[in-house]
């Protein structure tokens, strides 16, 4: 029903002009009085509501900031191991003062973030650590830091050819020794007695797996056949909920027909959820020459899926996830 007009539409009609009687009306009713109200509705609406997004976000900053205090605390309680390691070599300070802060946020984000089987990374020599990737391998990140932390040591990694492409971030790669792949320097830092990690699903596996934990390795057998040429042992390596911090949109099919047909790493990632993490190891699987490169990356394709299948609920479940922070592991 239109305002305040019902005559002048009569007029309308008896002069022949009601077309233009209905827009005067619409007009009218959609004019600047209306605007106004509208204006003065939503100036209503803010000075309600700020006083609650006031109450409920400085809460937010007082929580930011104790666990900026715990992540201070975590690098404090390693001064003197930093203080070393800066007197050493500046850059193996840098390194335990970024492997610090990471483990303290995979302490606090993620409920004390566990790795079961740290004994089995070797504290001198080389070994390969083959693991499932996650839409973001954040759990590979915490992994390096507690190896930095607990072994000493600095595990040489293998990435994908774009990230050596994002701006700022040479320094970082070069610092933790990130390697874009090629066999023959896989084989070279192996055979000079560094840890190497690889995961052979690579950025497919990253933005095409899903909540039920599929490994996309395809026919990939350049990680075992770089084992076989340095002659070290395999360690497989999975993270219970990787897939629940964080997960991709990769089952819509356009995103998939453009990695294939370009390799644009494009599928929008989401997530971020404070789950539980909780890293496990497998048995190393060692050297033997009588294997074949195809028999070798089928044996360590078992290892990582009985590994998924032990230690993994399918399909994952972020509720789930969550609350498994306050429940306690049960013995294997």
């Amino acid at each position: 029903r239109m305002p305040n007009g019902n005559d002048s539409c009569v007029k309308g009609q008896e002069s022949g002009s009601y077309l233009s009687c209905m827009f005067h009306l619409w007009e009218e009713w959609i004019g600047l009085g209306n605007l106004e109200d509208y204006l003065n509705y939503l100036d209503y609406l803010v000075w309600v509501f700020t006083p609650l997004a006031v109450v409920f976000i400085l809460p937010l900053f007082i929580l930011l900031f104790l666990y900026l205090s715990i992540l201070f605390l975590h690098v404090y309680k390693r001064r003197i191991e930093l203080k070393e390691a800066y007197s050493n070599n500046p850059w193996d300070g840098a390194r335990k003062t970024l492997a610090t802060l990471w483990d303290g946020h995979a302490a606090i984000w993620h409920a004390g973030y566990e790795i079961n089987g740290l004994e089995k990374i070797p504290d001198k020599g080389p070994a390969l650590i083959v693991y499932y990737h996650g839409a973001i391998p954040i759990d590979y990140y915490y992994f390096l830091a507690k190896v930095i932390i607990h072994k000493g040591r600095t595990c040489h990694s293998v990435a994908d050819h774009f990230l050596f492409k994002l701006p700022g971030f040479k320094l970082l790669l070069e610092v933790f020794s990130v390697m874009h792949g090629p066999q023959e320097e896989c084989t070279k830092a192996l055979k000079n007695g560094h840890l190497l990690g690889i995961s052979p699903g690579g950025v497919r596996e990253a933005l095409f797996s899903d909540e039920t934990y599929v490994l996309l390795w395809g026919n990939r057998k350049g990680f075992a056949q770089v084992a076989l040429d340095a002659k070290v042992p395999i360690i497989p390596m999975f993270t219970q909920n990787v897939r629940e911090g964080f997960r991709s949109l990769g089952s819509i099919r356009l995103y998939r027909w453009l990695y294939e047909k370009f390799r644009l790493p494009i599928v929008p990632i989401y997530g971020g959820f404070p789950v539980k993490f909780r890293t496990y190891l497998g048995d190393p699987i060692p050297y033997d020459p009588n294997l074949t490169a195809t028999e070798l990356a089928h044996k360590v394709q078992q290892a990582v899926q009985s590994l998924i299948d032990r230690h993994q609920k399918i399909p994952g479940n972020i509720l789930r996830a969550l609350l498994e922070r306050f429940q306690r592991q049960k013995e294997d």
